[in-house]
């Protein structure tokens, strides 16, 4: 039996989820959250293969929380589940070490094939999106000039984008203020932009942060 844990902070979303995996012999919801803090909080207490983990949860990125649950003992495969099939989204989740990266309006019995083949320690990718990370992401020698920041400074950066002032960023992220302004200045040089509006404008331009 493979167990699953769903993490998503929509109920209707969990709900459809774990009506459908319980609709196949081989598949068993043991666990659901609502937010990054729950979903550490469960792959801690309930063992589990295969975490499907929505990308975009009230207090934190799915993508940040990955490499926190890879560090874990025994970590379960990581299926990101999105809302958007971006290239660039779905090659950072699996940069992070996700296994796999659908979206959810994916054809629901290619959902349950994708839960088992990252069970089994295969990777998934969506099919369309993996032509598009092939030619946008991988083969792409003009690369985003985004593609030049770091995580950490992809995380100060989506939430410079979404209105968060200094001091808030620095809480959450548990660095200083002043590490936080550092790597403003850093982020602001590398995309060649002078003010938050100019950031703001990028984001949305290249769809970032959605």
């Amino acid at each position: 039996m493979i167990r699953v844990i769903v993490a998503d902070d929509h109920k209707i979303v969990r709900e459809g989820l774990k009506q459908l995996i319980g609709l196949a012999p081989d598949l068993s919801v043991v666990g659901e959250a609502t937010n990054g803090s729950e979903v550490l909080e469960r792959v801690r207490s309930t063992p589990c293969d295969v975490l499907l983990l929505d990308i975009s949860m009230p207090d934190c990125n799915g993508v940040e929380v990955i490499p926190r649950i890879k560090a874990m003992a025994s970590s379960p495969a990581i299926l990101m589940l999105s809302m958007h099939n971006e290239a660039q989204i779905a090659a950072r989740a699996l940069k992070n070490g996700a296994s796999g990266y659908t979206t959810k309006d994916s054809d629901p019995a290619l959902l349950l094939a994708a839960i088992r083949k990252v069970a089994a320690g295969g990777r998934y990718i969506e099919p369309e999106l993996a032509d598009r990370l092939v030619f946008e992401v991988g083969l792409s020698s003009d690369k985003p000039v985004h593609s030049a920041l770091s995580e950490r400074e992809l995380q100060v950066f989506e939430r410079l984008v979404k209105g968060a002032h200094l001091n808030d960023i620095a809480e959450q992220l548990a660095i200083s203020s002043k590490t936080v302004s550092t790597h403003k200045v850093r982020i602001m040089q590398k995309l060649g932009v002078t003010s938050n509006a100019e950031l703001v404008r990028y984001a949305l331009e290249n769809q970032l942060f959605h």
